[in-house]
């Protein structure tokens, strides 16, 4: 008997994806379904699982990361993913199975098949390490939730972010923009501190772009955009600025 856990944070994904393992394959257990991926991170060693299903798309903690928290891990992995260049390049890389969304059964059955094959000869552990290995390579990645999937965007590349009833628009250094349901105030907490600062309730700006300070109370960015930076957050702004010289 195969053990299995999955990880979704989607409760009616997560169904779908378990109903669909036990109909193709009566041998693998479905020991324990997941919705919130840090209960599952503690709770995994205890599981001992030979297949794990992972969503990559996750809020706090995307796939990807939780991989890494595990540490080393032995187990087979099966990611289930809407369709992202940047993921599937990476689990080409490292030959790690996946599966995208909306599951099909085809495509499931011979990623399953493949991670039995992979259990039996146990080389899940050397896959596992590959893709760790080809993620911590590149640059500094945000997971970035969009509508039609996840997007992974170069922390670097982010000149700042603007927030509005809910979302956040994302303007990149090329001129792309993106749109994500996270808040404004998620997007704070995932950046790194010394590269980006709050100026206004709706504003962050990446540093790194910062080209002038106006005196009517906005700076000005390398890209020609003009953000405001109010009372509250001028502290701040010039206290990181002082700590890059």
């Amino acid at each position: 008997m195969i053990k299995a856990i999955i990880i979704d944070d989607e409760p009616k994904a997560l169904e779908i994806l378990s109903s669909k393992v036990e109909k193709l394959f009566p041998q693998i257990k479905i020991a324990q379904k997941y919705i919130n991926p840090a209960q599952a991170l503690l709770e995994w060693p205890h599981v001992q699982p030979d297949l794990v299903f992972l969503d990559i798309a996750m809020p706090g903690m995307n796939g990807f990361e939780w991989l890494e928290a595990v540490g080393e891990p032995s187990f087979e992995v099966i990611f289930v993913t809407a369709y992202d260049e940047f993921a599937l390049d990476a689990l080409r890389h490292a030959a790690v199975g996946y599966v995208l969304k909306p599951i099909d059964e085809n495509e499931l059955n011979n990623a399953i098949k493949n991670a039995l094959k992979n259990i039996e000869s146990k080389s899940s552990a050397k896959h596992n390490t590959d893709l760790l290995n080809y993620l911590s390579s590149n640059d500094k990645l945000l997971s970035v939730p969009l509508t039609e999937g996840i997007k992974f965007i170069r922390v670097d590349k982010i000149v700042r972010l603007e927030g509005s009833a809910g979302y956040t628009r994302i303007v990149c250094e090329n001129g792309n923009d993106f749109i994500s349901s996270y808040s404004l105030g998620k997007f704070h907490e995932m950046l790194p501190e010394d590269h980006f600062v709050k100026t206004h309730r709706s504003h962050i700006v990446n540093l790194d772009y910062v080209e002038t300070y106006l005196h009517k109370g906005f700076l000005e960015l390398t890209n020609g955009d003009q953000i405001p930076l109010t009372r509250p957050n001028r502290k701040e702004f010039w206290n990181k600025m002082e700590r890059r010289k």
